[in-house]
């Protein structure tokens, strides 16, 4: 390490060296005054020799020579140590006067770190830091246990004027100008004089004075006597350009000079050349030899006193008697005389003459003497020096850091007269472990003693501590930080705003990151404070505005804030805009710009769709873009001669307002008023435009120079608008909750022709700051599409931020009145469009598109003087509607879905009038839906770049769950071509009750008919006066009795559906659309006059249409919906069709829903279409069997029965189809759901069995589990039949087998069957089959063959389908071939037949 070359070294070698006191005359200093300095400040300068190379040998005669060597001047009234309140004040005054050096030493921006750590390693003495070190050190010098602060000679000065000069030397060495430590013995007297005369040029020659010095050596001797001549600068001389004295000019605490005058008036370069000559000769000829004769008797002294064996039993002896003594902390019982203190002499003389080795001896020898004598003051003073000796030897390293910890500890125990001394310990020990690099342990040093010093000195120790953290390896940034914050802390609290200024700006770069929010905000909050106090308020608001995005503070401390930046705002008395306001927070993200160019938006909701869902609906809608441009407009601007569409620009129609919509936010919890909220804009006009030369393609800059804007700053900081003619600004104003947000929407409205762009947006602050937010800076980047040039990025449209404002042209207002905001499934709703022409120019050929017909539809302009709903009500002679006919079931999505509606050539709206046109809105479905339409329309004088413009509509509407209904149809077997119709309603609405109106069929296929008993059919052929017994009838059918279905309810409605014969064809749309296909039945009691809902025309049907196919495609995507439905894809269904049902129902409000009898209040009809309902077995032919059901007969004579019977078969499909019936006397269907023993049994019995009942006490039958009402019970004379018979109990006989080759399409045949009896029982006919195969001509290859029976769940209507036999499988179903084959096989039907012993001879049938 090199020491010499060290901080600590150098501090050393200034700070203990000799001290020369001074004792000057009155005239003396009046002499020296001339030049504004006294007589010790002007020789201060030439106190120290850097290269002085004078030989000097050590107590042992070793030779080496001193280079550097300083001598420090005082005045004999300066060597004594000044009162702590004095020191103290005058090292506040040296911390005053550094703290504009301090900015100066960081040279550069002291918020980057880079420029702090480079003034902290470039450490010198010319520091502020370190000029109070050594400020501090000086005020602990003169102590009474030290002897380097102990003067070694004196300089005896007079004045040439003075009388009798020889006896003013005697005079002035004596006890009243000493020094109180010279005088109280603490100080040896016997220092070595020396004699100046001062003679004064500008008195006259030096005559006079050279005779006083001749004295002056007789008296005193040739070598201690010196004539110095100043003053001497004539007239005709320049003064000395060299200011020399400044930095010498108040180092000492009582020097009170003003260095405010100029320094050496009077000398010029020969009195310079003589004083410097002077201390040469004074400190190589008397100082350094008197030292070195001085240490070499003191040496031989202590080593005949204290050295050798001899002497240090003698030390150890005398000091036992001491061992008893008080502690004397202060020393005062050590005189000059003392051998202690001859030996710290030696110590301090040899540690000044740089023999370091010497003088550690001496430490070490004298740290013994006052660790037993307890004298702990000077016992902590000597190991300080020891430290410092071991330092400069760089030897044992570890022994010095001792040395110094436990000065350091030893002045801390003594208490406060030791606290001082501790410190200044402590910067020796501190710059030790940095002259090592161990900066990490100086900055604990710093750290531990600043909790024992006053809040100056402890911020200074702070900040020191601070920059080691930083010089550490690797910097400890926290720690750095940390320690700054706190010395900036101290220095605030004993008043040093500019250095905790400088501190805090030093330590921001640490705290800018995430993490440190709260000493972030408290470091800024603190600068801006000090800034205030000291007057400069706009770097006082740099710092407040940082903190009003405080979202982690407190409400307190937020209102603290946001109060101290108003007010310190308001004290600039200037208002300007503010880019870094952060208060409220603006989301550049949410920043979404709306304008109409050819595509308008009749409301907020229509801008918010995304531009490809237009795109999509508008299809067919306008013309067709031209495939090489990308879009018509472009194409229009090419073949003009200037181009308006930019990469980076819209387009815009002057008089039509663009929105801006941006999110502002209140960080804070605490609530902010917001006002005068408006967008900044740039606006050219178009004369402007052509002057300036814009591209083609708007490439070129627009300068600001030449835009118009609605804002502006003079020269004075005051804002103007100038662009108010040309532009109307929409200004919004609004209050901010804790942490609320709100999306914003401001407008600028162009009123001429030309170039727009929206630069930002400015707002204000709580009626104080403007605040202001610039768009351009902060957009994302353009989109690059990769593999393409740089020519083809652009913004987002909703993101372009320059407009160019062509003409003005007509716009078409809309809004459809009465759309519901909320509403049930099925529900009905007429709506009326109006249209608003408020330009004063035609606007024609309109036509309109909607997305979801299936919803919203078109009507027709009758419909807006019909009243609702009976214009829906079936009346006689109603016209019916020829609207667009749906010619197949596949073209009906496809016609509706992109049907346009186009209004009639004679229809146009004139200048500021109004069209209104009917709509109807049908809810299929619950959600939300949502509805858009797009209205295409032309000018009557378009411009040249836009010939037609479209209006886009847009609507939500909330469906909520209503009915639920589920349909089971379950054929006759009793009747053919007739069906028991099952509905199934639950009523899913929580607060709503529906009246149930009628069920409907559509088709001419199919019949609805109510279920009435035969009472009610009887009752209603005669006279109708027993009301109640029709009613009475009524209710015990099973239609529902009553209309209301009340919320959270459900019922069921059994209806009988018939087939009429009338095959309906899709294809027959003539007959479809004339309404002669449907079959209505009214619910509710026959006494309600409530007119039929007519559902074959109108509104009704086209929504039935668009329900098909929905349903349609839901069960065709969703397989596992077609349980309740037909399978759209069998091939029954495209053989034989399926049903529609429509049940219309009417809805009653809240008011009146417990109204039984007023139902006109409110009035709302739904409709609920259930599609698609399978009405047919998948088997192709039905088919029933007639005969009598009882049979009693005498068995006994004949012994057989003969019965007969019919079976009607009839092809239900539109092929032909052969049938062959075979019977079976051998196989009988039982009943295999049982597991009783009896039924077991029955499994292996044909045609009759018995199966015994038990009896009760009353003689009644017991049923025992498995038995029915088909068991019998055997008479007791017919016992011996209960056992199985070897042969069959019944025979078919005649035709047991029956082939019929063809049966042509709905077509029916009648087949006799006859049946042999043997024996009375119950007889189950099922055992019969029937084995049928369809022919077809073509077949469809993608036809999906899936046949279930939906007629009945009991396994006796099952139907087993044979592997199909289809021929020659490559040439079928490769494509459509001929000879194809469905077959199949049913089994028949149950029959229960009663055969019962007769007592008579007759035979008897029943229920045949």
């Amino acid at each position: 390490m090199d020491v010499g070359g060290s901080l600590l070294s150098q501090i050393l070698l200034e700070t203990i060296t000799p001290v020369v006191m001074v004792l000057p005359t009155p005239l003396v200093e009046e002499a020296c005054q001339k030049n504004n300095l006294n007589f010790v400040q002007i020789l201060r300068p030439f106190c120290f020799y850097d290269k002085i190379d004078v030989p000097v040998r050590t107590a042992s005669d070793q030779p080496y020579r001193l280079q550097k060597f300083k001598l420090r001047m005082f005045y004999a009234s300066e060597i004594h140590q000044p009162r702590i309140e004095s020191a103290e004040e005058h090292l506040r005054q040296v911390v005053d006067n550094a703290s504009e050096k301090a900015f100066a030493e960081l040279q550069g921006n002291p918020q980057q770190l880079e420029v702090v750590q480079k003034m902290a390693e470039s450490e010198s003495l010319s520091s502020w830091l370190q000029v109070y070190n050594k400020e501090f050190i000086h005020t602990l010098s003169f102590s009474e246990h030290e002897a380097f602060d102990h003067p070694i000679a004196c300089l005896l000065v007079v004045s040439s004027k003075d009388e009798n000069p020889v006896n003013k030397f005697v005079d002035l060495f004596n006890t009243d100008l000493l020094p109180s430590l010279l005088n109280e013995g603490a100080m040896d007297p016997k220092i070595l004089k020396h004699y100046v005369l001062i003679h004064d040029n500008e008195d006259g020659p030096a005559d006079k004075a050279n005779e006083i010095l001749l004295e002056m050596k007789g008296t005193f001797g040739p070598h201690d006597c010196r004539l110095l001549c100043i003053n001497s600068l004539q007239s005709n001389e320049e003064i000395i350009p060299e200011d020399i004295w400044t930095p010498f000019v108040s180092s000492s605490l009582a020097d009170n000079s003003s260095s405010d005058h100029v320094l050496g008036l009077c000398f010029n370069r020969n009195d310079l050349e003589q004083i410097n000559e002077f201390m040469q000769e004074f400190s190589v000829k008397n100082i350094i030899p008197y030292m070195e004769q001085k240490i070499r008797s003191l040496n031989q002294q202590v080593s005949a006193t204290r050295k050798g064996l001899k002497n240090q039993f003698k030390n150890l002896w005398w000091h036992k008697g001491k061992d008893e003594t008080a502690d004397v902390s202060n020393g005062s019982i050590y005189t000059f005389s003392s051998i202690e203190s001859q030996i710290r002499i030696l110590g301090d003389y040899a540690f000044m003459l740089r023999d370091y080795e010497l003088a550690l001896s001496n430490y070490r020898l004298l740290s013994s003497d006052y660790k037993i004598d307890k004298a702990w003051k000077r016992y902590a003073g000597v190991q300080e020096m020891i430290g410092l000796s071991l330092f400069m030897l760089d030897q044992s390293r570890k022994e010095a850091e001792y040395s110094l910890e436990t000065a350091f500890t030893t002045y801390q125990k003594i208490g406060a007269s030791g606290q001082r001394y501790a410190t200044r310990c402590a910067l020796w020990w501190s710059e030790l472990h940095k002259a090592r690099g161990q900066f990490k342990e100086a900055a604990n040093v710093y750290f531990r003693i600043s909790s024992e010093e006053p809040s100056l000195r402890a911020g200074i120790l702070l900040e020191q501590a601070a920059y080691c953290y930083l010089r550490a390896n690797p910097r400890m940034l926290r720690k750095f930080g940390f320690h700054l914050v706190l010395a900036g802390n101290r220095y605030t609290i004993c008043g040093q705003r500019k250095h905790a200024i400088r501190a805090y700006m030093c330590v921001l770069p640490v705290f800018e990151g995430d993490g440190w929010n709260y000493i972030r905000d408290h470091v800024h909050f603190n600068l801006g404070r000090w800034y205030a106090v000291l007057g400069k308020s706009e770097l006082a608001i740099q710092h407040l505005i940082r903190l009003l995005a405080c979202s982690h503070q407190s409400a307190v401390t937020q209102e603290m804030f946001l109060g101290d930046f108003l007010r310190v705002f308001q004290s600039v008395g200037k208002k300007y805009e503010m880019l870094k306001l952060k208060l409220p927070a603006i989301n550049t993200t949410s920043l979404r710009i709306h304008f109409e160019d050819h595509r308008t938006y009749a409301s907020a909701t229509a801008i918010l769709l995304p531009e490809k869902t237009w795109q999509y609906l508008e299809e067919g809608l306008v013309p067709s873009t031209s495939p090489t441009s990308s879009n018509w407009l472009d194409s229009a601007a090419r073949s003009s001669s200037k181009s308006l569409k930019g990469k980076d620009s819209n387009i815009c129609i002057a008089g039509e307002a663009i929105n801006v919509e941006l999110e502002f936010k209140n960080p804070l919890h605490i609530p902010i008023e917001i006002s005068a909220v408006s967008l900044i804009c740039d606006f050219i006009p178009e004369m402007m435009l052509e002057k300036i030369g814009v591209g083609h393609h708007g490439e070129k800059e627009i300068g600001s120079e030449i835009a118009v804007s609605n804002h502006s700053i003079d020269e004075e900081g005051n804002i103007s608008d100038r662009g108010a003619s040309s532009l109307v600004l929409s200004e919004e104003a609004f209050s901010l909750k804790g942490g609320q947000s709100m999306m914003v929407h401001l407008k600028v409205t162009p009123k001429m022709e030309g170039f727009l762009q929206i630069v930002g947006v400015k707002w204000v602050l709580s009626q104080t700051v403007t605040g202001r937010y610039d768009f351009t800076s902060q957009l994302p980047k353009k989109k690059r599409v990769k593999g393409k040039s740089n020519d083809s990025t652009e913004y987002p449209s909703h993101q372009r931020l320059k407009f160019f404002v062509l003409k003005h042209l007509s716009r078409l207002e809309g809004t459809i009145h009465r759309m519901p905001v909320k509403t049930n499934v099925g529900e009905l709703h007429r709506l009326v469009l109006e249209l608003s022409n408020q330009s004063c120019e035609t606007i024609k050929n309109m036509k309109l598109k909607i997305s979801h017909p299936r919803f919203l539809m078109v009507g027709e302009l009758e419909d807006l003087d019909a009243e609702f709903p009976a214009c829906l009500e079936t009346k006689k002679n109603k016209r019916v509607h020829a609207g667009c006919v749906i010619e197949d079931d596949s073209d009906v999505k496809t016609k509706s879905s992109n049907t346009i509606f186009t209004f009639p050539k004679d229809i146009s709206i004139e200048g500021e009038s109004t069209l209104l046109w009917p709509l109807w809105l049908h809810t299929g479905e619950a959600g939300m839906i949502s509805l858009s339409m797009s209205i295409y329309y032309e000018m009557q004088t378009p411009s040249e770049y836009m010939n037609y413009r479209v209006m886009r509509m847009h609507y939500n509407v909330q469906v909520v769950p209503s009915l639920d209904i589920s349909v089971h149809i379950t054929p006759c077997p009793s009747r053919l071509q007739e069906f028991l119709l099952h509905l199934d309603i639950r009523n899913y609405n929580s607060s709503e009750s529906f009246w149930l109106r009628q069920i409907s069929s559509v088709g001419k296929q199919w019949k609805l008919a109510s279920l009435k008993p035969s009472l009610l059919d009887i009752k209603e052929t005669e006279d109708e006066s027993d009301s109640n017994a029709v009613n009475s009838a009524y209710l015990s059918a099973s239609v529902c009795p009553s209309q209301l279905l009340p919320a959270g309810q459900a019922l069921s409605l059994f209806f009988r559906l018939m087939d009429t014969g009338k095959c309906t064809s899709l294809n027959d749309s003539d007959n479809y659309m004339n309404g002669q296909f449907s079959s209505d039945v009214k619910l509710g009691p026959p006494s309600s006059s409530e007119p039929l809902i007519d559902v074959s025309c109108g509104p009704l049907l086209k929504f039935h249409f668009e329900e098909r196919i929905a349903r349609k495609e839901v069960l065709i995507q969703n397989p596992s919906e077609r349980s309740s439905v037909s399978d759209l894809t069998s091939t029954n269904c495209q053989l034989f069709g399926t049903v529609d049902l429509i049940l219309a129902v009417e809805q009653q409000d809240e008011a009146c829903k417990l109204s039984l009898g007023d139902l006109s209040d409110a009035q709302r009809i739904s409709s609920h279409h259930i599609c698609h309902c399978s009405v047919i077995n998948d088997c192709p032919i039905w088919w029933i069997m007639e005969g009598p059901k009882t049979v009693i007969h005498d068995f006994s004579s004949p012994s057989f029965c003969e019965i007969k019977f019919y079976l009607t078969i009839k092809n239900c499909s539109n092929m032909s189809i052969s049938v062959s019936v075979e019977t079976s006397d051998n196989e009988s269907v039982v009943d295999q759901t049982s597991d009783t023993p009896q039924a077991s049994a029955a499994r292996n019995q044909v045609g009759w069995y018995d199966i015994s009942l038990e009896t009760d006490e009353m003689g009644k039958v017991k049923e025992g589990p498995g038995q029915g009402a088909s068991s019998i019970i055997p008479s007791n004379e017919f016992s011996e039949l209960q056992t199985a018979v070897p042969c069959s109990p019944f025979m078919w006989f005649a035709l047991s087998s029956t082939n019929i080759k063809q049966l042509g399409p709905q077509s029916s045949v009648t087949l006799p069957l006859s049946l042999s009896a043997f024996a009375p029982g119950v007889y189950d006919l099922s055992n019969y089959k029937l084995l049928w195969t369809l022919h077809q001509d073509k077949i469809d290859p993608h036809m999906k063959l899936d046949v279930r029976s939906t007629a009945s769940t009991d396994e006796h209507d099952r139907l087993e389908i044979s592997s199909l036999n289809i021929q020659n499988e490559a040439s079928t179903f490769s494509g459509y071939g001929t000879g194809g084959t469905y077959s199949g096989i049913a089994l028949g039907h149950p029959f229960i037949l009663t055969v019962l012993q007769s007592t008579c001879s007759k035979s008897q049938t029943f229920g045949s």
